[in-house]
């Protein structure tokens, strides 16, 4: 087992969003915001990655995708919802088609508002979600010691 808070995978999944809040977790994954200097790789196995940063809504077509990425990930893993689109459903929230945030689909360990996110706001959600993976970590150690 890695120690994740050297090198924690994320995988990113864009909801119904206008795209502003996908674009900024590019550009936090770039040179210029260097999320790697905490050993960030994003990676688009679900079984690689330990914490999935979800962008934009919940809606009809795209709940199964958030629940089946999310359930092939590997435990412990944490959930990190970026902008606010995901946290409740944003400006989308009373739209026909909208569910509301990522929390009608999966558990959410961090959220992480605004709209659109701004890159350092999400490496501190990715840096708050590492301390939680650490605890959920350790729990499981726990929790495998005492079987």
């Amino acid at each position: 087992m890695s120690n994740v808070s050297k090198s924690p995978w994320v995988i990113h999944y864009d909801g119904s969003s206008c795209n502003g809040c996908d674009i900024e977790v590019l550009a936090a994954l770039s040179p210029l915001y260097d999320a790697e200097r905490f050993g960030v790789v994003n990676t688009g196995n679900p079984k690689h990655a330990d914490i999935f940063l979800v962008t934009g809504s919940v809606n009809a077509q795209n709940i199964d995708v958030v629940r089946e990425i999310y359930n092939q990930m590997v435990e412990p893993k944490v959930v990190v919802a970026c902008g606010i689109c995901a946290c409740s459903g944003g400006i989308f929230h009373d739209c026909y088609n909208v569910i509301g945030g990522v929390d009608k689909a999966i558990p959410v360990d961090v959220y992480a508002p605004g709209c659109a996110i701004r890159p350092e706001t999400i490496i501190d959600a990715v840096v708050e979600g590492i301390g939680v993976l650490e605890q959920k970590r350790a729990a499981l150690e726990a929790q495998r010691k005492g079987a």
